[in-house]
C-alpha cells in the first residue's frame, strides 16, 4: 500500500510505531505531517487525531499521499502543496506536529514551538539535521529527548537465518 518510489520514505512501520507513541496523540486532535511524503504518517495519526494537515513542498508527493490517503479510505486529511512555513503562518494552533522533512528546520520548529500545545516529533538520518533539531528545541525550551534506532530484519543465508540492519534514524522529541 506505501510505496518507495519517493525520496526519503516511507517511514518503516516500527519508526512510525515509536512515532505516533512520542507524539501522544489523542482524539481530537489537531496535527501537522510537515513533509508528508507517502503519506504513511499522516494516515496513521488520521486513525487518531480529529484533523491531520499534510504538508510537503514537491507535487509529486502530495499527488502520491493523496492516492494512499484515499486508498486507506480516510476523510480527515487536508493537503497544503508548499512550504511549511507558509502553512505554518495560516494556521492558529496545533496539538501536535510532525517534522519528517523540511528545509528551513529552525525556522519552522520557532513556529512550532509557538503554535503546538502538545509535542514536536522529528525525524531524522542526517547528523546535520539531528543537531539543528537539538539545538534548536534545546533554545526555544522544550527539547525532551533524542533516540537513535535502527531496525534489523530477519534474513534468509542459505540454510539459516541473519539479521539485516535498516538505515538508522535519529527522533529528536520537543514539545511542553
Amino acid at each position: 500500500m506505501f510505496g518507495t518510489e519517493l525520496k526519503g520514505g516511507p517511514t518503516q512501520d516500527e519508526i512510525l510505531a515509536i512515532d505516533i507513541v512520542k507524539l501522544g496523540l489523542k482524539k481530537g486532535d489537531i496535527f501537522a505531517d510537515i513533509g508528508c511524503g507517502t503519506g504513511k504518517v499522516s494516515v496513521a495519526a488520521s486513525m487518531i487525531a480529529k484533523q491531520v494537515f499534510a504538508i510537503d513542498r514537491r507535487p509529486e508527493a502530495i499527488k502520491h499521499a493523496r492516492t494512499v490517503i484515499r486508498k486507506a479510505g480516510v476523510d480527515n486529511i487536508t493537503f497544503f502543496e508548499g512550504e511549511a512555513l507558509d502553512f505554518l503562518t495560516r494556521i492558529e494552533k496545533l496539538d501536535c506536529a510532525f517534522v519528517g522533512g523540511s528545509g528551513e528546520l529552525e525556522e519552522v520548529l520557532e513556529i512550532l514551538a509557538q503554535k503546538v500545545s502538545g509535542s514536536i516529533v522529528v525525524n531524522a538520518v542526517l547528523i546535520h539535521t539531528v543537531d539543528i533539531a537539538i539545538s534548536s528545541l534545546k533554545r526555544l525550551g522544550i527539547f525532551k529527548e533524542a533516540l537513535q534506532v535502527q531496525v534489523s530484519r530477519s534474513h534468509a543465508l542459505g540454510e539459516g537465518m541473519m539479521f539485516r540492519p535498516s538505515e538508522q534514524v535519529y527522533i529528536i522529541v520537543g514539545g511542553r
